[in-house]
């Protein structure tokens, strides 16, 4: 199972509120609260959060069996 814990870490390492995800990055509110439940998301998503943050897929998401 994919989990996005890590997500959540570094959004706060970089300072950057969900609040501001939907805001100034168009960030949806239904994918905001997929991810918080571990629920598939799409990869543009994915990708546009790697690019708002900087960072790198395995900085926001894990793997767990």
């Amino acid at each position: 199972m994919i989990v996005f814990d890590k997500l959540w870490i570094t959004l706060k390492e970089k300072n950057i509120s969900q609040y501001r995800l939907i805001k100034e990055h168009h960030i949806s509110t239904g994918q905001l609260d997929r991810l918080r439940k571990n629920e598939n998301v799409n990869t543009y998503t994915l990708n546009a959060l790697c690019e708002i943050l900087n960072c790198n897929l395995s900085d926001i998401a894990e793997y767990k069996e």
